[in-house]
Formats: C-alpha cells, sequence, structure tokens
C-alpha cells in the first residue's frame, strides 16, 4: 500500500485508535485486564505508534502544492514551538482535574493552579501549536490535511473533554472550580516556574538538534 491509500489507511487508524479505546464500553474492558497502568502504556504505545506511520505515509502521499515555501514560514514554526515546549514543561507532572494528563489530581489548588489557571488541557494546546506551527511551512495537501486535522482534534477535544469532565463532576462543582482557578491566576512565578522554563527551553532546543537526524529537515535552514 503506497501514495493516497496508505495516507487514508493511517488517518483511519490514528482516528480509530484514539476513538475506539476510550469508549465507556471498551475501556473498562481492558483495564479490567490490563490495569489502569497497563492500559495508559498500552494505549500510549499504540498512539505513539499510530502516530509515526501517519507523519510517515503523509511524507509518501503524492505531492500536491497548496502554497510555496517561504523563508518567513521557519520563523512561525520557531514561535509555536518555543509556546508549546514552555506549555508542556510548564504543565508536566502537575495536578489537573480539568483534562486528561493529569497527576495526583487530589492535590490540585485552586488557589495556586500555575498555567491550568490559564489553559485548562495544556496538553491538548501544545498539539494545536505544534500542528499550526507545522502548517505554515508544509503547504502540501497531505500535510496540510495532516496538521490541519490535528490542530481541529486538539481544539474540539477542548470542548469534548470539558463536556465530559462536567458531567463526571457535577455542574456546580465544576463551575466552582472553573471559578476559583480562575481567581488564583497569577503572573508571578512559583518556586518551580523557572525551573521549568528552562526545561522547556532544553527541550526545543532538543528538538531543533534532533530534527535533521529523525526528520530530515533542519529547521534552522529549511
Amino acid at each position: 500500500m503506497s501514495g493516497w491509500g496508505e495516507f487514508i489507511a493511517a488517518y483511519g487508524a490514528f482516528l480509530a485508535s484514539h476513538a475506539i479505546p476510550v469508549r465507556p464500553p471498551v475501556k473498562p474492558f481492558l483495564t479490567a485486564r490490563l490495569g489502569k497502568s497497563g492500559f495508559s502504556l498500552a494505549y500510549s504505545l499504540l498512539s505513539i505508534a499510530v502516530l509515526v506511520w501517519l507523519i510517515v505515509a503523509a511524507g509518501r502521499a503524492p505531492y500536491a502544492e497548496l502554497w510555496p515555501r517561504a523563508s518567513w514560514q521557519n520563523h512561525v514554526t520557531l514561535v509555536t514551538m518555543a509556546a508549546a515546549c514552555l506549555i508542556l514543561a510548564l504543565a508536566a507532572f502537575r495536578p489537573n482535574p480539568f483534562s486528561f494528563g493529569g497527576w495526583r489530581n487530589a492535590a490540585f489548588d485552586p488557589a495556586r493552579p500555575g498555567i491550568i489557571g490559564w489553559i485548562r488541557h495544556p496538553f491538548l494546546a501544545v498539539l494545536a501549536l505544534w500542528a499550526a506551527g507545522h502548517l505554515a511551512p508544509n503547504g502540501d495537501l497531505a500535510h496540510v490535511v495532516l496538521f490541519g486535522g490535528f490542530a481541529l482534534f486538539a481544539l474540539l477535544g477542548m470542548r469534548l473533554i470539558d463536556r465530559r469532565r462536567k458531567r463526571e463532576i457535577g455542574d456546580q462543582q465544576w463551575s466552582r472550580l472553573v471559578d476559583a482557578a480562575k481567581s488564583g491566576r497569577s503572573f508571578a512565578p512559583d518556586a518551580s516556574t523557572s525551573g521549568r522554563g528552562v526545561a522547556g527551553l532544553a527541550l526545543l532546543a532538543a528538538l531543533i538538534w534532533l530534527h535533521p537526524h529523525v526528520i530530515g529537515l533542519d529547521p534552522l535552514t529549511w
């Protein structure tokens, strides 16, 4: 299988791998047999494998240009990726009762929400920024569908998760938690913010260094 056929198959597998395992009849069945940690690990490995296949399939798809390459597009990618890396560093291993991927959610303090007070779904925001930033320099049809679909997936995912979490904890509790987190917003950094900021910039530098070795294109000179 090659060309558009592979790309369509990979896209379908990506959507299915994110929709089917988390459905109510499927997730409890798998969790009961794999355990919560086993399910999370299996789901993560499956998601990564299908994502890699989808990216490779997009590169193999027939080239159909929608807009030409321009040097300014690199700056769009670098700026959005810098923002994505900083958000990821600020959100990693923090309690977040609003979204998936929270760590020790029972310890969440709405008076000190950190990045969660500004962005309820930081990991989806990172995905949206990554996709939007890579959309600019990739003006062929396959990559527009790829990155545009990821951005749309992330933005719609925020609404869907809000709806699901509100249903799980109740409207009143949801509203109180959201209002408390907004009230706790602050521009004053906490003790870990500086370290996390450095970690975010280090991640950006590592991704820039790895990009030509893994993807085959240098983001600084592409």
